[in-house]
């Protein structure tokens, strides 16, 4: 789950991480009212968005008058934002930033990740802040540093400083900069980030440490533990169709290819996604129905695959472990009724009441292309997306 940058913030305050004041608004109105409020000369007008790049698509503007702070809102509120991040498809902007101006000396980053081969969380701290890290590591790698962090210790006073001055900040604001990401390393620690990334982190002309920009994703599994971080969830900002699926608890990810998947287990999901594009396909999405999917669910994993426009055949590939065949051949031959299902569809089940399932799937009396295997089953539904009928020798159930 992501956060606005706002509400980034307005987390990691708690924690003591310094930021610039700033208001967030949902009209023009707001927005030169929120100026107003702050007071000063100078104020920056943020796009608020979950995708990264903002400035460089016209998202960020520093205005010098309350004039250029309304002309500004207007502009950027329901603009279509394209960045790198957002695809060319963009997105709305529907919420802005107000924050007091900055005066910057240095743009600095740092960040933190989980690090799965020393299962801890790792620090990096760059002296080239404001560009995308992915671009520093590639062409100038030796301007990264790491330091992983010990879980029972935290982050030490000597790690924090050494951290700082490699980064390139001065001596006076040293003890500022440890604060900083031994707070960062706090809040990501207790409300179960996955990733918390501050670019730019900025040393200003009156040797202040502070947050200019606040990157948090959270980890799903947590979420329960952190029902304040739930309340700003922004669906605008999430696909439509994963936003469905989560309301029936499928693990669902659009994709850009033609080929619906309905899997059991997240393992074999990535798998049957494999062996798609292994025999020449591309999957339309990931859907994981896990263990214990019931009819209904199935039923609605159906209804949210169809409704992408380029969707062109599903794959039903199940493992019958705890989630028996039968069970999901009842739910597959009620989907594809309620649905009046369109496409072509194959099924490969293995497992518990698999001949069972095979026999529901038979005597339904619907087209549905049987497989054996995965391959086979890839194959199959590669060749139903592209519009090759499947032979007699194929139809039916085996």
């Amino acid at each position: 789950m992501n956060v606005h940058e706002y509400q980034g913030k307005e987390i990691l305050r708690k924690y003591g991480v310094a930021t610039p004041r700033g208001i967030p608004c949902f009209s023009v109105d707001e927005a030169v009212k929120a100026a107003e409020t702050l007071g000063g000369k100078v104020w920056v007008v943020k796009a608020q968005i979950h995708a990264g790049g903002r400035g460089k698509g016209g998202g960020v503007k520093v205005a010098k008058s309350i004039d250029e702070v309304r002309d500004y809102a207007s502009k950027i509120l329901g603009m279509t934002l394209v960045t790198h991040q957002t695809g060319p498809e963009g997105r709305l902007v529907k919420r802005l930033l107000v924050e007091e101006g900055a005066d910057i000396k240095k743009e600095l980053y740092v960040g933190m990740v989980v690090d799965r081969a020393t299962q801890r969380v790792t620090l990096m701290a760059s002296s080239e802040g404001g560009m995308d890290i992915e671009h520093v590591a590639e062409h100038t790698p030796e301007k990264i540093f790491k330091v992983s962090i010990d879980p029972v210790k935290g982050l030490s006073d000597a790690e924090g400083d050494e951290m700082a001055r490699k980064i390139g900040v001065p001596d006076i604001a040293v003890p500022q900069a440890r604060a900083f990401m031994q707070s960062l390393y706090k809040a990501f620690d207790e409300i179960d980030c996955s990733l918390a990334e501050i670019n730019p982190l900025i040393y200003t002309s009156d040797n202040k440490v502070l947050a200019l920009d606040a990157k948090l994703n959270f980890d799903s599994n947590a979420l329960y533990r952190h029902p304040e971080i739930v309340a700003m969830r922004d669906l605008d900002e999430e696909d439509p169709a994963e936003v469905e699926a989560s309301k029936f608890d499928l693990a669902y990810i659009s994709l850009d290819g033609d080929i619906g998947c309905l899997v059991n287990g997240a393992g074999l999901a990535m798998a049957t996604m494999d062996v798609i594009k292994l025999y020449g396909g591309s999957p339309a999405n990931f859907l994981d129905v896990g263990g214990g999917a019931t009819t209904e669910k199935v039923t609605e994993a159906f209804k949210i695959m169809l409704k992408n426009p380029h969707l062109k055949a599903i794959l039903v590939n199940i493992f019958g472990g705890i989630m028996k065949c039968d069970v999901i051949a009842n739910g597959v031959i009620t989907a594809a009724r309620e649905v009046q299902l369109k496409v072509p569809l194959v099924v490969r089940m293995k497992g518990t009441n698999e001949e069972l399932g095979r026999q529901i799937l038979k005597d339904s009396g619907l087209p549905i292309i049987s497989a054996n295997n995965m391959a086979e089953a890839a194959e199959r539904v590669v060749a139903a997306a592209k519009g090759i009928k499947a032979t007699e020798e194929t139809e039916g159930t085996k």
